[in-house]
């Protein structure tokens, strides 16, 4: 796991909405290993050290993905709330950008909760193993995070 998936997200959302698809593709992965780079905390911090389970880490990951999902929703809402205008939202920048903004995690997911990576994996968690700073401190961990998004939220 990396940088909680809030700050992910709602930096691959601001840049997809602010730059053309061909442009934001490689910024938005880009990203995603920049923010890791940064010291952090977020649900996976201390899997790997064993002072955290995989289930918690599991639970607390699903809870970080609903409220990413929640935070983009704010800052780009759709239309209305109905089926048809959430579906039609589908396609809005925003959504894909946050996707996109969260792709090496969910590429890292099946190491991480199934102990499972296929060997074309590897290599690819290996580089972003190589940018992760998790800390311990969960207040030193998530101020950069808060920061960030309170920047995102405002030039948005």
């Amino acid at each position: 796991m990396s940088m909680l998936s809030i700050a992910h997200a709602a930096t691959g959302a601001v840049i997809a909405t602010r730059l053309s698809a061909p442009l934001a593709i490689p910024l938005i992965l880009a990203s995603h290993y920049v923010l890791d780079a940064i010291a952090h905390h977020d649900a996976g911090t201390g899997l790997s050290s064993g002072k955290k389970t995989r289930k918690t880490a599991l639970i607390l990951g699903i809870i970080d993905l609903i409220l990413a999902a929640i935070i983009v929703l704010l800052m780009y809402p759709p239309e209305s709330i109905t089926l048809a205008s959430l579906t039609n939202h589908l396609k809005h920048p925003s959504v894909w950008g946050a996707f996109l903004g969260l792709l090496p995690d969910f590429l890292e997911s099946p190491r991480n909760f199934l102990k499972y990576e296929p060997a074309w994996l590897k290599p690819i968690n290996s580089f972003h193993n190589s940018f992760h700073h998790s800390i311990p401190s969960i207040i030193a961990g998530l101020a950069p995070q808060a920061i960030l998004l309170t920047i995102l939220w405002f030039y948005r």
